[in-house]
């Protein structure tokens, strides 16, 4: 039989599980400056990617294991200003931007851009689980300009695409990136793997194919996929019309199917003499 102190040892594992993944997606993001700093603009690159993809598992591990709390949320949004904004914004700096003398303002602008966006998410995300995001995720943004480079160093771009004037069609990529962050442009999250429906089928099909992609030739993938869930927000907004495109309701109050997905977290409820007290759920 467990003591009377297993279940708060086990809480307190539960809990800190999701800001272990946050740790780890700042780790890469720092990483990734380093990386750039030292001229290894390729590593730098694939070490948002990682932060990407954590960014996006402590999400659900959060909501699987229902610890979503005010404090995950904040350290996750200071996290991602750092592997999404900061770490991105150097690695453009560096790529195109380090001998004009005011040009690094471009990476400045982004940055600024990116810490916006985290701020108004969380005032007004209220800690729910969403269907939308309103406006280009930090984390697809920064993953864009970091893949870039990679897939730069491909065959296939350095044939037929080296010749464009690459540091002015950036500049202008990362200023709609910007604006893009700061819209209110629906935006899908990453859907859930089902087999329940036709439609459900097909995109997990597409997801598994993306993932074999991205694990078989990434470099080829990563720049392009980002590039088109970016175009394809865009061309959805206007073919349906934003008042149309928009659901009726906020998309960010608009809560998930699963309604328990998160709820804040009591800290005082480890302690040992409230272990014996049920959560208010």
């Amino acid at each position: 039989m467990r003591g009377p102190e297993g279940r708060p040892k086990l809480r307190r594992g539960v809990i800190i599980l999701p800001s272990a993944f946050t740790m780890a997606n700042l780790f890469f993001g720092i990483w990734a400056i380093v990386s750039a700093a030292e001229g290894q603009l390729i590593w730098a690159g694939w070490f948002i990617i990682f932060s990407g993809i954590l960014d996006m598992l402590d999400g659900r591990i959060a909501r699987f294991t229902r610890t979503g709390s005010g404090f995950g949320a904040e350290l996750d949004s200071l996290v991602d200003a750092i592997s999404f904004g900061v770490a991105p914004g150097l690695i453009l700096y560096y790529q195109f931007y380090a001998v004009g003398t005011w040009s690094w303002l471009i990476s400045f602008i982004y940055v600024s851009a990116v810490v916006v966006r985290l701020a108004r998410f969380n005032v007004e995300q209220g800690g729910g689980a969403k269907r939308y995001f309103l406006g280009l995720p930090s984390t697809t943004a920064g993953m864009t300009l970091a893949a870039f480079y990679p897939f730069s160093q491909t065959p296939l771009f350095q044939e037929q695409l080296s010749t464009l004037p690459w540091a002015q069609v950036m500049g202008v990529m990362t200023i709609l990136l910007c604006a893009l962050l700061l819209s209110h442009i629906p935006y899908a999250k990453v859907p859930r793997v089902t087999f329940r429906s036709p439609k459900g089928i097909l995109t997990s099909a597409l997801m598994f194919g993306g993932m074999i992609a991205a694990i078989t030739v990434p470099r080829y993938y990563f720049f392009p996929a980002l590039v088109l869930y970016i175009l394809w927000g865009l061309v959805k907004a206007f073919l349906l019309g934003l008042q149309e495109g928009v659901p009726d309701t906020d998309p960010l109050l608009e809560e998930d199917d699963d309604p328990g997905d998160q709820r804040p977290i009591d800290y005082g409820q480890l302690s040992p003499d409230r272990s014996n007290r049920t959560s208010s759920g």
